[in-house]
């Protein structure tokens, strides 16, 4: 049984930092990636980034390029996102997620595995 669990969320001011960590469990295939997506408050679910288990390859939405930094521990099967130079339009919920192929553009369409979500806040 497929399990991803986020943590790390928090409130922040703009231009701090903050991690989130994803601890996935039960998967079964070669190939697969982690990543997470995002939604703010009446908008829809998007993509921020994702990464190979495999691999390592990487996709950052043109937003958060620069600023965000995924990375995998697969040795203790956890994805982090850092975030760095936070702004108040990245605050929303995050959700860890997970699906079959290699990361790239096109992954988020592949997901069928979901964290429950970790809301970030970003304000003064």
């Amino acid at each position: 049984q497929v399990q991803l669990v986020e943590s790390g969320g928090g409130l922040v001011q703009p231009g701090e930092s903050l991690r989130l960590s994803c601890v996935f469990s039960g998967f079964t295939l070669d190939y697969y990636a982690i990543g997470w997506f995002r939604q703010a408050p009446g908008l829809e679910r998007e993509g921020v980034s994702c990464i190979s288990i495999s691999d390592g390859t990487t996709h950052y939405v043109d937003s958060v390029k620069g600023r965000f930094a995924i990375s995998r521990d697969n040795a203790k099967n956890t994805v982090y996102l850092q975030m760095n130079s936070l702004k108040s339009e990245d605050t929303a919920v995050y959700y860890c997620a997970g699906g079959p192929n290699i990361c790239g553009r096109n992954w988020f369409n592949f997901v069928d595995h979901w964290g429950k979500g970790a809301l970030v806040t970003v304000s003064s």
